[in-house]
């Protein structure tokens, strides 16, 4: 009696069992009534996708598609970015200056451009058919290109240049703003859309930024191992100093500054480089004054070599100081002369006499202050114009005797070889006149150009015509 009972209670506990073939099995779960939806909801949510989260087109099980990864899903995912801006075709001024980095003759010409996704194109003529096959067009790459206005490049008006990442620069201009702002602004978003176009991976609705190779846009794919922390901390310190390059940039330049102010602190003086030997004084260019004292003479070194080997070369030479010599031979004599070099004029390598003229020339042009001081310009220039001869030659006199010592030595010898020259005018066919033009201008000027220069020319001539003819009174060369 007790075993009956324990059997009819275990009867009543077990469930009963529901036998299914194994074909009705597998229609029953892939059967997709909203009841049946509805129960397994009811069971397990976690573990049914809602219809948001399907992808709306078929995804490619195929294993050639499963290896193709990075591929540009085109028309997929674009709605979350700006869409492709295109402008029909108009006639623009375009000029390419650059070419791959390497600059290029700047010709404008009237192209028929056309902006489609990520792609600007020029054409010759008005394209109103499709492009047949072999057409030549120039096509410009947004993707990475970088747009800005110009006024520095073209001084025609509406200008704005575009830059490729290959390094071609091209320049687009119209006249009409409203016409060239359109093309700015549609070129520029296309360059932005170019730059952020998405990239799905065929197996997977997952879409990635197009640098996802960078450094600062590492892939989230599931097989991709994570990277360590150190690792990631570098990346976002890589990326924290871009944003923060404007900051970090006038930090730079203050750090800079702060450098150049050190190194001229710390920069010898010009006395500590001269006893070096780094810095030599100079011939040519410096002051009369400071020129003797430093070689201890009332004259000048150089002029009294340049002057022996005139007169040792010969006073006969056709045009002497007028005519002009090689002006490369003349430098280079410059410099042997500034770095206190040997000199030896009488080198075949001088034989033109011409040559050792011009330099004596140049260094009386180069002084900084005239062989006729500044302060004695406009006396000399009151003393020309006295019409009587005697007094003149008085006035004249007396303001050379005031001069300092080493321009009046230097005059003096100098004024005494011109005269010599004179000696042989019949050969050099150089006569006063011709002296005065020459040396007028070389060996006095105004300090300030306060009057007529051409009034000031002539009078700077007469005084050194006059000082010459007169010179064996003025400066007692029968004493000598």
């Amino acid at each position: 009696m007790a075993s009956a009972r324990i059997s009819n209670l275990q009867n009543a506990v077990k469930p009963p069992t529901l036998i299914l073939p194994p074909s009705q099995e597998a229609v029953h779960m892939r059967m997709k009534s909203p009841q049946s939806s509805a129960d397994r909801l009811s069971q397990s949510k976690s573990m049914v996708l809602q219809e948001s989260d399907l992808p709306k087109n078929p995804i490619s099980r195929h294993r050639r598609n499963q290896s193709q990864h990075n591929v540009l899903a085109a028309g997929e995912g674009l709605s979350a970015f700006e869409p492709y801006v295109e402008l029909e075709g108009e006639h623009l001024n375009v000029a390419k200056i650059s070419q791959s980095g390497k600059k290029q003759r700047k010709n404008w010409n009237v192209m028929w451009s056309v902006l489609t996704s990520g792609q600007l194109r020029f054409y010759k003529e008005k394209q109103e058919t499709p492009l047949k096959p072999g057409s030549k067009t120039d096509v410009l790459q947004l993707c990475g290109a970088v747009i800005a206005w110009t006024t520095d490049k073209s001084s025609r008006k509406n200008v704005f240049q575009v830059t490729t990442n290959t390094g071609s620069e091209y320049l687009l201009q119209t006249d009409s703003y409203s016409s060239a702002d359109k093309w700015y602004n549609g070129i520029r978003k296309a360059i932005d859309n170019s730059t952020k176009l998405p990239l799905r991976r065929s197996n997977s609705t997952e879409y990635l930024p197009r640098h996802s190779s960078l450094p600062a846009y590492a892939s989230a794919s599931p097989n991709t191992k994570p990277r360590n922390a150190v690792h990631r901390r570098s990346i976002n310190m890589f990326s924290s100093s871009k944003l923060k390059h404007s900051a970090s940039d006038s930090a730079d330049k203050s750090g800079v500054k702060n450098r150049l102010k050190k190194f001229i602190n710390r920069r010898p003086s010009m006395k500590t480089l001269k006893e070096k030997g780094l810095i030599k004084d100079r011939v040519f260019g410096c002051h009369l004054l400071t020129l003797c004292e430093r070689e201890g003479t009332t004259v000048p070194r150089f002029v009294q070599i340049c002057l022996d080997a005139v007169e040792k070369q010969g006073l006969d030479a056709d045009g002497i100081y007028r005519v002009s010599g090689n002006l490369a031979t003349i430098q280079k004599l410059r410099f042997i002369v500034d770095q206190e070099e040997p000199l030896d004029l009488d080198h075949s390598q001088w034989e033109d006499i011409h040559v050792i003229t011009g330099a004596l020339k140049l260094f009386f042009r180069e002084l900084p202050e005239p062989l006729f001081p500044f302060r004695f310009f406009t006396p000399f220039v009151e003393a020309i114009k006295i019409k009587e001869s005697k007094l003149k030659v008085q006035a004249v006199k007396k303001l050379i005797q005031e001069l300092p010592k080493p321009n009046r030595d230097t005059m003096k010898l100098l004024f005494s070889h011109l005269h010599r020259v004179l000696d042989f005018s019949k050969k050099n066919l150089m006569s006063t006149q011709g002296i005065g033009i020459v040396f007028g201008p070389t060996l006095m000027w105004p300090e300030l150009e306060t009057g007529n220069m051409a009034v000031n020319l002539v009078y700077q001539n007469q005084i050194v015509e006059f000082i010459l003819i007169e010179s064996q009174e003025i400066f007692n060369l029968d004493g000598k």
